[in-house]
């Protein structure tokens, strides 16, 4: 087996990034919930069923709802990121059910950023 240069591996990122991020014309909105052991140990899954329910009680049906492991910012959990189409993510903290169904309902139905909750704005970037 060959060795996989770090150009090999830059092209597997993209293409793994690609596959994965939001496309036009399917969901408009991903939101994650980071639900690692610290996470769901201050509430992730509370966070995460507050969510699920706002979607439901609102029928939309262009949100994609994910979970990911712990982002290594324990004491800033519950995280959440929310990224829209066209726009750069907004990582939220300490998350609870009442933040969620703010954010739902001003963020992603109404494109209001909520500014108090947010930690940090845009993707990560690695050389």
């Amino acid at each position: 087996m060959a060795k996989l240069t770090i150009e090999d591996l830059k092209k597997i990122k993209e293409r793994v990034m690609a596959e994965t991020s939001l496309r036009e014309g399917q969901k408009r909105v991903k939101v994650t919930v980071h639900m690692g052991t610290c996470g769901i140990a201050s509430g992730a899954k509370e966070v995460l069923d507050a969510l699920m329910r706002e979607i439901e009680e609102s029928g939309a049906t262009d949100i994609m709802v994910t979970t990911s492991g712990c982002m290594g910012l324990c004491s800033r959990e519950p995280l959440v990121t929310v990224e829209i189409a066209g726009q750069e993510p907004i990582k939220y903290e300490y998350m609870n059910p009442n933040k969620m169904r703010q954010v739902f309902k001003r963020h992603i139905l109404a494109g209001e950023i909520q500014t108090p909750f947010v930690l940090a704005r845009g993707a990560e970037k690695t050389k």
